[in-house]
């Protein structure tokens, strides 16, 4: 049977995010078409919007895909990879498998840089496989693990090599800094769904003007035409017909993304450093411990934790859905080992995670979770 519609659910997944208000309004608005004058104005200000959150220059070409994530991804490799190119993909989790995947499906000969699960991806092994290498790849937030990999060191090894440098930024940009021109990234995608908090089903996107003239430079035609990025730039700035946007989404999109700048990147990074920290110092003597030792290489947006010896993890979590709450546990190797709470966007407030630990008091029989999440929270930042 299901479920009422209406019923608030907390939602404490690593992706999707609740929904920002602001996004849930804007896609109250009446529907245009996708060629109409007022549309092509939203868009030019999506782009302008994302040049900030990317932390891009002027000249930057940002734009939404109609896809998520993952369509960010591989737009990435099907314009800037062709049959025969060393791409560099750096992998410790799902997601940089995932870039490697999709790099060889596009004709990339892929050199493997991993480091163990739970662990960053260590420059210095980069540095030493960068010859003829013209691409790296590389995932920023590793949201399998909880891990954050150091994308400046990453990106300052490539530059002085001369290849290009793909970012996975799904878990990172629009919740903390980042700065795309500064670190010199070449191409960095996101999805709508994650720090943004609006609904899923857009990729945003900013492709840099050394990745554009590696496009340019290209032998052959980008294989994925539904992105082909002269395609996308005939639609966003030359207001020409390629493919009908989701125009709802891009209402949505654009309140979600103006709500974020407006808050602040900082603010927003204070906000997900001061929950996640209540957050573990709440379940601690449950005996939840962080599943990435080091702390510089911990990744704030997805609290990874090891679960306790002994802990019922599949039946904990098949009873916080029974009560509308849902959690997320490992994937592949760490299923069952750790849970992976998501701290972005929306979800990284309060509410949610005091209502997560009024519930396990109830189910686990102890008490003082919600004391100890409250008092880790005082005081409220501004």
């Amino acid at each position: 049977m299901f479920e009422d519609p209406y019923t608030e659910h907390v939602l404490l997944t690593p992706g999707p995010t609740p929904i920002h208000p602001r996004a849930q309004q804007a896609l109250m608005r009446p529907m245009l078409g996708h060629m109409d004058p007022e549309i092509f104005a939203l868009n030019t200000e999506i782009q302008a919007d994302l040049r900030a959150m990317y932390g891009t220059t002027d000249t930057t070409f940002t734009a939404l895909l109609a896809g998520t994530g993952s369509l960010g991804m591989e737009a990435g490799f099907a314009n800037l990879v062709e049959n025969g190119d060393e791409v560099l993909v750096c992998a410790n989790g799902s997601f940089g498998q995932r870039m490697a995947d999709m790099a060889a499906r596009y004709g990339a000969n892929v050199r493997l840089v991993t480091a163990p699960l739970g662990e960053a991806i260590n420059p210095e092994d980069v540095a030493a496989q960068m010859n003829g290498v013209q691409m790296v790849a590389v995932v920023h937030g590793e949201t399998s693990t909880g891990v954050l990999n150091p994308v400046p060191q990453i990106a300052q090894i490539a530059r002085q090599h001369g290849a290009l440098l793909t970012v996975d930024a799904v878990t990172t940009a629009g919740m903390e800094p980042f700065h795309m021109a500064e670190w010199g990234v070449d191409y960095a995608y996101t999805g709508a769904q994650k720090c943004l908090s609006a609904p899923p089903g857009l990729a945003p996107v900013a492709i840099s003007d050394r990745a554009m003239a590696r496009y340019h430079a290209r032998r052959t035609p980008t294989p994925l035409w539904y992105c082909d990025f002269e395609g996308l730039r005939d639609y966003w700035e030359r207001h020409t017909y390629h493919h009908t946007v989701p125009v709802n989404l891009h209402y949505a999109l654009h309140a979600a993304l103006r709500a974020a700048l407006d808050e602040g990147m900082l603010n927003r990074k204070a906000r997900v450093q001061h929950v996640g920290q209540a957050i573990q110092a709440a379940l601690a003597p449950l005996g939840f411990t962080p599943y990435v030792l080091r702390p510089e290489d911990r990744l704030p947006t997805v609290l990874a934790l090891r679960l306790p010896d002994g802990f019922d993890d599949a039946g904990v979590r098949r009873a916080l859905r029974q009560r509308q709450i849902s959690v997320t546990g490992g994937l592949g190797a760490t299923a069952g080992l750790i849970w992976r709470l998501g701290l972005m966007g929306e979800t990284a407030r309060p509410a949610p995670y005091r209502a997560l630990m009024d519930a396990l008091e109830d189910l686990l029989g102890v008490q003082g979770l919600t004391e100890r999440f409250n008092d880790a929270l005082e005081p409220v930042p501004a």
